[in-house]
């Protein structure tokens, strides 16, 4: 048998050979590597599995902690009326929000790349990031008031509406002691007709010397002027004890500049008159047998803008805040996803004929809907946990409408001593965030696959 023969046999009598044991990437032995993840798995197991698993067991006792109480605090998320605004809530949110942020993030991080400051804008936009939520609620708090002294909303809000609607200077004035005039349907009404030849006494109190407007004039008693119905309508009111005369314009007196007359009869206004800065007025000979009238426009209360934290509008003013915080976020993602966007597609585009509508439409948001999913829902899992805002903007006269499944959990678990339903409440929205979060891991995953 030659040595090769030999050989070949051996090879077929020996044993098979056995395949060396697997090692890590690093060469790192497993107990080693337990070794170094133990601490983490033990901080984990302290911090996570821990507070869900006693979680779930407690909410299935009573609020003493030692009764069980089976499903009734899960039955309880469906029919206590906190909890099911708190749900109603929580679906505008997670409908609104995401989309809204990501929306705006999409505009942001499209038009910032064809300006030359876009890198400074995105930074602008990105700093509320760096903003606590509970300095952000602060700051909504106060951009949100009802003064518009103080609150932001409102002042822009007047200032717009009294460029078209300018509001009465005299909210407060109203008739005093022993005055000719009567209320009427928020004005007031002379109980007696006119006639030409005639000077009408109009007296008002009731509003500041401060606040009078800064057209007012000494007021001046009308003179009577055959076939004309003359008058004067002023403030009634000198400082001092026993100074000036009730119902007689004395010097230190004010007239009611701009204030409006109309003369009715028989129900209809048949002439209308606009008080001078000393508070006279002049009506034509149509006017005779006619009762005056103060509309009640002269004593329309000034506009103070929006009750933006009301229960009507408190949910969207708070969902405002958000997107102002995590606009920036949804932009710097999805800038990023469009850097990697091939430009000879836009091209492309372009050169077949598209506008610019066009290929953003429909090439610009194809190529980005991945990582559009993916901010959509980081922010949907987000707005399930939405707390802070909405204890720190809302005010007490509208928390409950504007309340949310972690406030209200925070509320039966400290403020209503029912920990039972807040830990079903708890379990309830870890189910709701568990599908969201495993759907995001798996687009995720598909994306590094690519």
């Amino acid at each position: 048998m030659t040595s090769a023969a030999a050989e070949g046999a051996a090879e077929q009598t020996a044993p098979p050979s056995v395949p060396p044991a697997r090692k890590s990437v690093t060469g790192t032995r497993r107990t080693v590597a337990a070794l170094f993840l133990l601490p983490a798995l033990v901080l984990l197991g302290a911090l996570v599995v821990y507070p869900i698993g006693y979680s779930i067991v407690r909410s299935f006792y009573d609020s003493s902690g030692h009764g069980f109480a089976g499903f009734d605090n899960y039955k309880a998320l469906f029919t206590d009326d906190g909890i099911r605004t708190a749900l109603k809530n929580n679906i505008i949110w997670v409908v609104v929000a995401p989309a809204v942020a990501t929306a705006l993030g999409l505009v942001f991080a499209v038009l910032t790349e064809r300006v030359r400051w876009g890198t400074a804008f995105k930074l602008v936009v990105f700093m509320p990031m760096a903003i606590s939520m509970l300095a952000a609620g602060i700051i909504f708090r106060l951009v949100y008031d009802q003064d518009p002294d103080k609150g932001v909303a409102n002042a822009v809000w007047v200032g717009v509406h009294d460029t078209f609607a300018q509001s009465s200077a005299f909210p407060k004035a109203h008739p005093g002691r022993d005055s000719p005039l009567a209320p009427d349907h928020g004005g007031f009404l002379t109980t007696s007709p006119v006639h030409t030849g005639q000077s009408v006494a109009l007296p008002l109190v009731g509003v500041a010397p401060d606040q009078m407007p800064g057209s007012a004039r000494k007021a001046v008693q009308a003179k009577a002027e055959p076939g004309k119905i003359t008058g004067t309508t002023w403030q009634d009111f000198t400082r001092g004890k026993g100074v000036g005369r009730l119902g007689a314009v004395d010097p230190a007196e004010l007239g009611y500049a701009g204030m409006r007359i109309e003369a009715v009869k028989n129900g209809e206004v048949v002439a209308t008159a606009k008080a001078a800065a000393d508070g006279t007025f002049t009506l034509p000979a149509q006017a005779d047998g006619a009762r005056l009238r103060l509309p009640a426009d002269n004593f329309k209360a000034p506009y103070n803008g929006v009750d933006w934290l009301g229960p009507s509008l408190v949910t969207p003013a708070i969902i405002g805040a958000y997107v102002w915080m995590w606009a920036g976020f949804a932009m710097v993602l999805i800038a990023a996803g469009l850097a990697g966007v091939p430009r000879e597609l836009l091209e492309a585009a372009r050169v077949d004929g598209a506008n610019e509508w066009q290929v953003f439409r429909r090439v610009t948001v194809p190529l980005l809907a991945p990582v559009l999913a993916v901010v959509a829902v980081t922010l949907m899992i987000n707005v399930l946990k939405i707390f802070d805002l909405v204890f720190i903007i809302a005010p007490g006269s509208s928390q409950d409408d504007a309340n949310v499944l972690a406030l209200e959990l925070y509320r039966k678990g400290f403020s209503e001593g029912r920990p039972g339903v807040a830990s079903a409440i708890s379990v309830f929205l870890l189910l709701l965030v568990i599908p969201v979060m495993v759907f995001n891991m798996r687009r995720l995953r598909r994306e590094v696959r690519r």
